[in-house]
């Protein structure tokens, strides 16, 4: 895995760089600096155009890395890659004017509990079509195998913005109005240096040749769109929902927060999914089917271990993270518990997005993904009149544990393979020990300082067992290098 290692690691620096920036812009700028309302609103606007943005970028992210490895000719590969760049406007292009025609309408619906949606139809949109360029973008360079500069991009760039436009805001140099149109700005200049980057690799030579396998490829990206739905719809759909459901934003802001804890969780996946998703379709072309359970293998032992580590020192101090952010948002302790373990479920399964995205059975991605829409609409306005945020989470959590339990299913069906290990079940029982042993009492300091002893007598000893057992010879190995260093 020396690729996947090199890069993952490096990725992974990136993206816990922009999570602990996003966590002071998220549980302290925003909270501070903006009203609940208005951080409700950025929640609601924001998670909108992650919804939107697989629909805007028409599959094209997903298809560039699935069928890039398979064109062997100069000019069919320009052919193909000109195709790339030019199909997501299929879709923005009407999107548009049927925001542009319909706005009222639109922003009357989504406003029915809170008028002030209305006002960030359009903001909302260009968001989710800077969104689904810059996927693209990303995807052209994923397929040269870099990734670290778009990581970057994608985890830091954002938030470091967020953060200068939340000062802004604090000193009066901005108003909220401002603020709001800063958000759009930001991912628009994020969108158009990811297009430098990945353009300074490769060149686009536009070329309209015809394309061999163009009815494929065509047929995969129309599919593949609604399935690439699948994650950002299990991401963000809840939010959306609480602002149409109930009255109060607040409650999107209190969401938001516990949300973004627990997807702290999975930082190490995103940033190995990076290189994962170009190596499992290269795999899968070349038909080597043993690297390809390898990886799925390693990868996902390798994201249980250090993703469980996370989950361990996340719900093992929840309790005390929220006496350090502000007590009225500890409504989302149990948010975080239920969120966190679903993300946990979700890190084990390693490669396994990879395998089914870029296999010739992504049909079965679409089929799930339907059924996975219909699910979390339908759990969302069962549970959140009822429970409110706690309501969402649940709904969440049953969402995906049932998509992903699905996607382990079918992969074994079609590949034989699956990714569990006697290795796992060892980490597994390691995780449910620690969790038994220390989430029932904490150090009587305060939260900071029962958050550091706590994180520490933690961690000695998990790394402790993972190092004395080799639970993991990827991860021995790196932690051999650090000792001797």
């Amino acid at each position: 895995m020396g690729i996947v290692a090199s890069q993952s690691l490096k990725n992974v620096a990136s993206t816990y760089l922009g999570f602990i920036i996003g966590a002071i812009n998220t549980l302290f700028l925003y909270t501070k600096f903006l009203s609940d309302e208005y951080y409700g609103m950025v929640g609601v606007m924001l998670s909108a155009a992650h919804v939107m943005m697989p629909l805007m970028a028409f599959g094209v992210h997903n298809t560039l890395v699935k069928f890039y490895s398979s064109f062997k000719t100069r000019v069919s590969l320009n052919s193909f890659l000109t195709l790339m760049v030019l199909l997501p406007m299929l879709v923005i292009i009407p999107v548009s004017i049927i925001g542009y025609v319909f706005y009222d309408v639109i922003g009357n619906f989504l406003a029915s509990k809170n008028t002030l949606i209305k006002n960030y139809v359009w903001h909302t949109i260009v968001i989710a079509v800077a969104l689904a360029y810059f996927e693209v973008f990303f995807a052209w360079a994923k397929v040269q195998m870099k990734t670290v500069f778009g990581n970057f991009m994608k985890e830091v760039f954002h938030r470091v913005a967020s953060m200068v436009l939340l000062f802004g805001l604090y000193l009066e140099v901005l108003n909220v109005e401002q603020f709001m149109v800063g958000l759009v700005c930001m991912y628009l200049l994020r969108m158009l240096i990811m297009k430098m980057y990945a353009f300074s690799i490769r060149l686009p030579v536009i070329t309209f040749k015809k394309i061999g396998n163009v009815s494929s490829i065509l047929k995969y990206t129309s599919l593949i769109l609604i399935a690439g739905s699948v994650a950002s719809i299990l991401l963000d759909v809840d939010k959306v929902m609480l602002g149409k459901l109930l009255v109060n934003l607040n409650n999107v802001a209190y969401y938001n927060v516990a949300v973004y804890i627990a997807t702290v969780i999975v930082v190490p996946q995103r940033s190995m999914h990076q290189i994962l998703m170009p190596l499992s379709a290269k795999y899968l072309n070349e038909k080597d089917f043993d690297a390809l359970d390898a990886l799925y293998k390693k990868s996902s032992l390798n994201l249980l271990i250090v993703s469980g580590f996370i989950f361990l020192l996340i719900v093992l101090n929840v309790k005390q993270f929220y006496f350090l952010i502000d007590p009225q948002y500890s409504v989302g302790i149990y948010v975080v518990l239920l969120i966190s373990t679903a993300k946990l479920y979700d890190a084990m399964l390693g490669s396994n997005n990879a395998i089914l995205f870029n296999s010739d059975y992504y049909r079965v991605i679409l089929v799930l993904g339907v059924v996975l829409v219909v699910l979390t609409l339908v759990l969302n306005i069962v549970f959140i009149p009822r429970y409110g945020i706690n309501g969402a989470a649940i709904a969440t959590f049953l969402a995906i544990v049932f998509y992903n339990s699905a996607k382990l299913f079918f992969v074994y069906k079609y590949f034989k393979i699956q990714p569990f290990t006697q290795q796992s079940l060892k980490v597994g029982v390691l995780l449910l020990a620690c969790v038994v042993l220390f989430y029932f009492w904490d150090f009587p300091f305060t939260p900071i300082v029962s958050v550091i002893l706590k994180s520490t007598l933690i961690s000695v000893l998990y790394l402790f067992v993972v190092y004395r057992f080799r639970l993991s010879e990827d991860i021995t190995y790196a932690m051999q290098k650090l000792l001797k260093k």
